[in-house]
């Protein structure tokens, strides 16, 4: 490509700021419009980041600004489906901040476009970038831990009146469960480390707070490789963010950044401590807007699917609605829902 891809951020949150800053960084982009549903709130966005680009409070007139190559759609849960499928039919390449649907039907609706169009996805699990995450499957390639057969990963982050988005997110409407809303952090996570498709789901929940949907959630997975596995996720939680991450393995153990391994530590007595950073908090460190974005962007220069595509994506999604499903019906359900 003979110029820079043209990049155009449709919301202007705190994820959305982030996504600006990553692409200004990435020598092979340039913001050229920013949305929002409040033009005073794109403004800002705009002015924050220095820029002077196109501001747009209708996304259809956004996507068909004919120098948007990129679309970050960073709006409110229950508006990605229809914003991904507009954007897929407008040719566009699309980061899809997760969740990326809230119900099956999206889910499908938006395979199917994306599949048509032949554009290329990424969707928000920004913590595949993490360096514990790096740290994990680096240990993996080495077979320190051997063949994971029991995996558990938790996503617990108190939720107040503080965040800004807390009116929608904490909605059946616009947030739409505790997986869906964050959760799936920890059910892409589970995935990724167990490198393994879940074919059965069983949890169950409950709600002491102010949301709508129940803000607690442990559901029991049954992977096609014969892991079993735990996740679980709240709102509720009275502490400071945690994200555990616990791998049982044939040749070693490991809870967050200690490591217990029979074959990379010979004698090994104790845990040992790996000084790296956790996912354990919102801080941009944490969460590396800078690799996924410049990820996305070595996937279109190299016409690459990347493997937190969208339609990798939807697996995960289902594994949060059977979720979902099952604690509201007191039933074990089978995978895949699609």
């Amino acid at each position: 490509m003979d110029r820079k891809f043209g990049v155009a951020v449709w919301g202007a949150g705190w994820v959305a700021g982030e996504h600006i800053k990553a692409y200004q960084n990435n020598p092979h982009c340039e913001i050229v419009a920013i949305g929002s549903r409040k033009e005073s709130s794109a403004r800002a966005k705009m002015d924050a980041a220095g820029l002077e680009c196109a501001v747009y409070t209708d996304y259809d007139e956004l996507i068909m600004d004919s120098r948007v190559d990129i679309v970050s759609i960073c709006t409110p849960n229950d508006l990605h489906a229809v914003e991904t499928i507009k954007a897929a039919n407008a040719g566009k390449h699309i980061l899809i901040e997760k969740p990326i649907a809230l119900n099956l039907e999206d889910l499908a609706k938006m395979r199917v476009a994306v599949r048509k169009a032949g554009v290329k996805t990424l969707v928000g699990f920004v913590l595949r970038w993490n360096p514990l995450f790096d740290t994990i499957k680096s240990l993996q390639k080495t077979d320190a831990l051997g063949r994971i057969f029991m995996a558990e990963v938790d996503y617990w982050h108190p939720l107040g009146r503080w965040y800004g988005g807390f009116d929608w997110v904490t909605t059946k409407k616009s947030g739409g469960s505790m997986l869906l809303s964050a959760g799936c952090h920890a059910v892409d996570a589970i995935r990724y480390f167990v490198e393994s498709e879940v074919i059965e789901v069983t949890a169950y929940s409950n709600n002491t707070g102010e949301c709508e949907y129940d803000a607690n959630i442990v559901a029991v997975l049954k992977f096609a490789n014969g892991t079993i596995g735990k996740v679980s996720a709240s709102w509720d939680v009275a502490s400071p963010y945690i994200f555990n991450v616990e791998l049982l393995g044939t040749n070693g153990t490991l809870r967050n950044n200690s490591l217990f391994s029979k074959t990379l530590f010979a004698g090994q007595t104790k845990f040992a401590k790996i000084p790296t950073i956790l996912p354990d908090s919102g801080d941009v460190t944490h969460h590396p807007f800078q690799g996924e974005i410049d990820h996305l962007v070595d996937c279109i220069l190299s016409d690459t699917e990347s493997p937190v595509n969208l339609e990798d994506a939807v697996k995960t999604h289902e594994v949060c609605m059977a979720a979902d499903i099952s604690a509201a019906e007191g039933r074990s359900v089978k995978l895949p829902l699609l």
